[in-house]
């Protein structure tokens, strides 16, 4: 099996103040594409040659687990996006059951942007799901993701610096509090 580069649902440009075209073409075109041709050389003559993402990151380890599961993270992390101001809010299900578990939508997005700006080093912050439909907040280093711990992601931020830099220095917060501005709650929704 060939990994091929997801396509972004919008212009390099359309996330633009929340995050650069800069950083978009960095981020999108270099990083991700290094770990899709990584993963291309690594998995040919291994038991992982003909599996999907999600099969070889519950059963992989190291190299192979790294950039399979940084495959798997940006394809939903930039895909969760929209043009600032369009994305609105949660709906449906998505929306009573961040509610019923969270007690708001607004402490939902306090409790993510806590998990995510106390992440030591490099890796994501997830709202997953189980088997019953029951909200968690993961924190997940490096290239993992709730796969691994049975989960299903449903939105993923990127806080690996390579996500913010040039747009916010080492100001991860200010990155998190911004990035709800292009949410596209549409696409996060059908995930659940």
């Amino acid at each position: 099996m060939k990994f091929e580069m997801p396509k972004l649902p919008y212009a390099t440009n359309a996330l633009e103040p929340v995050i650069s075209q800069q950083t978009v073409e960095l981020h999108y075109g270099k990083h991700l594409q290094t770990y899709v041709n990584n993963l291309n050389n690594l998995v040919p003559g291994t038991k992982f040659e003909n599996s999907d993402l999600i099969t070889i990151i519950k059963e992989s380890d190291g190299a192979i687990f790294n950039n399979a599961g940084q495959i798997l993270n940006h394809d939903l992390y930039f895909a969760s996006f929209t043009t600032p101001g369009t994305g609105g809010s949660p709906k449906g299900k998505l929306a009573e059951a961040i509610t019923a578990k969270f007690g708001s939508f607004e402490n939902f997005q306090k409790e993510f942007n806590t998990a995510g700006a106390g992440l030591f080093g490099s890796g994501w912050v997830w709202l997953a799901k189980d088997a019953s439909g029951n909200l968690s907040i993961e924190k997940e280093p490096n290239g993992s993701n709730p796969v691994v711990k049975g989960l299903t992601p449903i939105l993923g931020i990127d806080v690996w610096e390579h996500a913010y830099y040039l747009d916010y220095q080492n100001r991860r917060a200010d990155h998190l509090a911004e990035v709800w501005k292009i949410i596209n709650w549409d696409v996060v929704s059908a995930r659940y």
